[in-house]
């Protein structure tokens, strides 16, 4: 008959180390984790926010899309031939901020208009295809701008913003 030597048997010695062992490591890794935490972007940082992509295909004629880009919404409309027309015929020097439909539009794509959706008076978020000249009014204070985003009636001293943007295809546009 064979017995087992104590050395083939855990010992109370043998159980305190590994539990020592594992205590270290979950100290270790919780002293670790402010380290690496402290390594990823701040808020501002994400808040700037990076350049996004928006599909336009979905999009028809006479409809918009709003797109939140660094925290700001973003009208991109798909303009009527009409809208365009009415855009272009109004006398630029008539104009409180004036600035020529051609101006806010990328050439070759003239149907799209993109701006940021805050009114230029006091902040507030206008809506889309109301007001006197299909373009959008601010219920706030009653700003109302033209299908090209221009301020037309009302207490707002400047346009709708166009925010920098670009077309990567003929049916995909960067904002940013």
């Amino acid at each position: 008959m064979t017995t087992a030597s104590s050395a083939d048997q855990p010992t109370r010695r043998d159980f305190l180390f590994v539990a020592t062992g594992a205590a270290a490591g979950v100290g270790t890794l919780a002293t670790l984790w402010p380290f690496v935490s402290q390594m990823n972007p701040d808020a501002a940082t994400i808040a700037a926010g990076a350049p996004i992509e928006v599909d336009l295909s979905p999009v028809a004629v006479g409809q918009d899309i709003k797109v939140f880009w660094r925290g700001k919404p973003i009208y991109i409309m798909n303009r009527t031939k009409k809208q365009i027309e009415e855009a272009r015929s109004v006398a630029v020097d008539s104009l409180r901020d004036p600035q020529s439909d051609q101006a806010r539009v990328k050439e070759g794509h003239d149907n799209w208009l993109v701006v940021i959706g805050i009114c230029t008076h006091l902040g507030c978020i206008p809506i889309a295809h109301e007001g006197n000249y299909d373009g959008f009014f601010c219920p706030c204070h009653g700003s109302q701008y033209d299908s090209s985003g221009r301020i037309r009636q009302g207490p707002a001293p400047l346009n709708l913003p166009v925010p920098p943007y670009q077309f990567v295809s003929d049916s995909k546009i960067q904002i940013g």
